[in-house]
């Protein structure tokens, strides 16, 4: 699993299972979710996105199944 820092006020890093359909996400205050049965379009989408703390408060948050790791 290959993390991907990205630019954000929330959100540290990123990766993606393909395989497995996870979604992991480390945030800024240290904390790492593990979401699951998230689409690859829905990644692709958060890496594409201007903001990836709003991508993910309206696309992520709540809708899937996470775990804190």
């Amino acid at each position: 699993m290959k993390w991907v820092a990205v630019e954000s006020s929330l959100v540290m890093e990123v990766a993606y299972e393909p395989g497995d359909r996870v979604l992991w996400l480390r945030f800024l205050n240290g904390r790492t979710y593990r979401y699951s049965d998230v689409p690859a379009e829905v990644y692709a989408d958060l890496l594409e996105a201007e903001s990836k703390g709003r991508f993910f408060n309206l696309e992520i948050k709540d809708i899937y199944p996470y775990a804190r790791v």
